[in-house]
């Protein structure tokens, strides 16, 4: 096989992995935005759905729909297969291509505005300032649809995801058996405070809005501390490239078959691709975080059914609890078990980076599957210099 076309198949398979920064060369106008394309046609054609909905009504309303639903579908498949080759857009494509995205957010609200005037409320005082308001919102929803989707592509957190999701069912098989070891001292923290009147009294009367910023707030403390942890552990990962290691890493990649004779010197990672494999790491210890999470939940919401009768909760609230939308099952206990459950995680979460067992578990696989990634990118770069 040419050697180019070795290196464009390794490319995309180091964009399979979640790795696509490992492509030398790497860049927003050559790799970044053709990969964005899709997505931004999707956000495109998503605020032209939104205007012909306000403007049918009836069958033909969702006759529309499903043949907007229809092209962006295609669109999609047909733009995933075009970008697969990495196609690398000139400036005079790119400025293009921003220009009419940038222009969206602008024209779409005034285009509702001259066919029909639902866009603006009955009887506004200033329909005119309302209408650039409608603007700004559609402006700051592109604007953030528009890094979302550049941040998520630069780090491949797509497929990251995709495979953190293929492992959930291993990594749910270990977090109960680690979840059992880590269960009682959890517990011995959490499990007289779940029982105190005036917590009950405050989670009956604390909106879901502010329980989830609370659940942002441990779940940034798990990031920032998963992150420093992390830092350290690619600092650990061994770039052990001897011809032996680096044959056995190729197997099943686009380099399965390429001949080393000598050990390769490792090559220093920037700043974007150490971010990259911290990215990487992050999203498996997030995953396992949310599985134990699920579980601690679970075990909350099932001890207060056994344990907290109406009676009970409407004694420690001061009144009668208020439902949640489960029958029988009050808000205040809902509130609670989300609140113990995302502390939960986040106490597993970091002391479990420490542990011998968890680390042999865990991490092991996930840095073997850096050193693979970093041991195929030192053939790839070998291979390429031959071009």
């Amino acid at each position: 096989m040419a050697p180019e076309t070795l290196v464009r198949r390794t490319e995309q398979w180091f964009v399979r992995q979640g790795a696509p920064t490992m492509i030398e060369g790497y860049g927003f106008r050559s790799h970044v935005l053709p990969r964005m394309l899709p997505a931004l046609t999707f956000v495109a054609v998503g605020s032209l759905a939104w205007l012909v909905l306000l403007q049918s009504t009836g069958l033909s309303k969702w006759v529309l729909l499903g043949v907007i639903v229809a092209v962006t579908v295609s669109a999609w498949i047909v733009l995933s297969l075009f970008v697969r080759r990495l196609p690398s857009f000139s400036r005079q494509t790119t400025i293009v291509l921003l220009t009419m995205y940038a222009a969206m957010p602008v024209i779409v609200p005034l285009l509702q505005y001259a066919v029909n005037d639902k866009i603006i409320t009955p009887g506004a005082e200033n329909p005119k300032a309302e209408l650039w308001i409608n603007a700004l919102w559609f402006i700051a929803f592109f604007g953030l649809a528009f890094v979302a989707t550049m941040l998520a592509t630069t780090y491949g957190l797509g497929a990251l995801l995709k495979a953190a999701i293929r492992h959930v069912l291993a990594d749910l098989r270990n977090s109960v058996h680690l979840l059992g070891r880590a269960l009682p001292p959890m517990l011995f923290v959490t499990l007289f405070l779940f029982f105190t009147g005036e917590l009950w009294q405050a989670m009956d009367k604390l909106k879901w809005p502010r329980v989830s910023l609370i659940v942002l707030l441990f779940a940034a403390v798990t990031v920032l501390a998963a992150a420093a942890r992390l830092r350290d552990e690619i600092g650990r990962v061994e770039q052990d490239l001897r011809p032996e290691i680096l044959s056995a890493a190729c197997k099943g990649t686009p380099l399965a078959g390429v001949e080393i004779a000598e050990p390769l010197a490792p090559k220093r990672l920037t700043g974007r691709q150490l971010r990259n494999l911290l990215v990487m790491l992050a999203i498996r210890q997030l995953v396992q975080a949310a599985v134990v999470g699920l579980a601690l939940f679970a075990f909350f919401v099932l001890l207060g059914l056994i344990v907290v009768t109406p009676e009970i909760a409407a004694q420690w609230i001061g009144e009668p609890a208020k439902e949640s939308m489960i029958p029988g099952v009050p808000s205040a206990m809902l509130r609670n078990a989300t609140l113990f459950a995302a502390f939960g995680s986040m106490y597993f979460s970091v002391i479990s980076m420490s542990d011998a067992e968890h680390r042999r578990q865990f991490f092991a696989p996930v840095l073997e599957k850096v050193e693979r990634t970093l041991e195929v990118r030192a053939v790839y770069l070998e291979v390429r210099g031959r071009t």
